[in-house]
């Protein structure tokens, strides 16, 4: 004998399931506009500004090499690439990893972090498990095993309620990392709003990343450009310039346009 179809009063709708959304979408809108008045710029010190313009030279040699004499093109390959006394055979640079201990300004980004993200979810959680405790908001339309209960039906013990009945606690967690597309479409793609994003992002840990290794780069372009010939681009220019029909009329009128000065 099938159970009885459960029923929800539509007040539950009005005075749960939706405050409950709109609560979680405004507090994520909040937390976004805070971590941006909490986030520091980054400082970057004169050795890593001058490393990354090398590599920017060295990619532009490589792809806008075409552009001059060969003569030209082989002396930066040799400035960068010489075996003996080469730019990227030459510069070692000492990576020094990150510290907590040692560096103050990263202990002070945690804290941020902790106090953007952790914070306004444990009590924003823990006041609509508070308010809201007991009710039963939605049901998932589709079928679900006994293990979901204890993650979709928080604050309710009631061993006969089907699995698939979600209480208001569970529903505030499903909103938290379910508005990402609303918080991408709002307040766009790398917004301080996406919880899902910052969780994953701690897990695995991009928040306390190491930098780049600069010796690493500097094998890496050094090989790129090794591996680059010259190819002259511009070895027929003037016969293909002189066999085009050129229009000089406008180059010999009496009335001189306005717009070049």
């Amino acid at each position: 004998m099938a159970e009885p179809e459960l029923l929800l009063d539509s007040n539950i709708r009005l005075w749960v399931v939706l405050p409950i959304v709109f609560i979680t979408f405004l507090v994520g809108v909040i937390r976004h506009y805070v971590s941006i008045l909490l986030q520091s710029d980054k400082k970057l010190t004169l050795e890593q500004v001058s490393d990354s313009q090398v590599l920017i030279r060295s990619r532009i040699l490589r792809e806008n090499g075409k552009y001059i004499p060969k003569q030209s093109f082989l002396m930066r390959k040799f400035y960068f690439n010489n075996p003996d006394d080469g730019f990227f055979k030459k510069t070692k640079r000492k990576v020094v990893p990150p510290s907590p201990m040692t560096d103050p300004s990263m202990l002070t980004d945690m804290m941020k972090g902790n106090v953007t993200n952790v914070l306004p979810m444990i009590l924003i959680g823990g006041w609509i498990n508070w308010t809201f405790s007991g009710f039963v908001t939605t049901k998932v339309p589709f079928p679900l095993t006994l293990r979901f209960k204890p993650m979709l039906q928080q604050g309710i013990e009631l061993l006969s309620l089907d699995a698939s009945w979600v209480s208001s606690a569970s529903w505030y967690f499903l909103n938290v990392f379910g508005l990402r597309s609303m918080y991408s479409l709002i307040l766009g793609q790398d917004n301080g709003a996406d919880q899902s994003r910052i969780m994953q992002d701690q897990i695995s840990g991009a928040a306390m990343a190491m930098p780049a290794d600069t010796n690493k780069a500097f094998k890496a372009e050094w090989e790129a450009l090794e591996l680059t010939d010259h190819q002259w681009a511009l070895d027929s220019v003037e016969e293909d310039l002189m066999c085009k029909d050129l229009d000089l009329s406008g180059m010999f009128s009496k009335e001189l346009p306005t717009g070049i000065f």
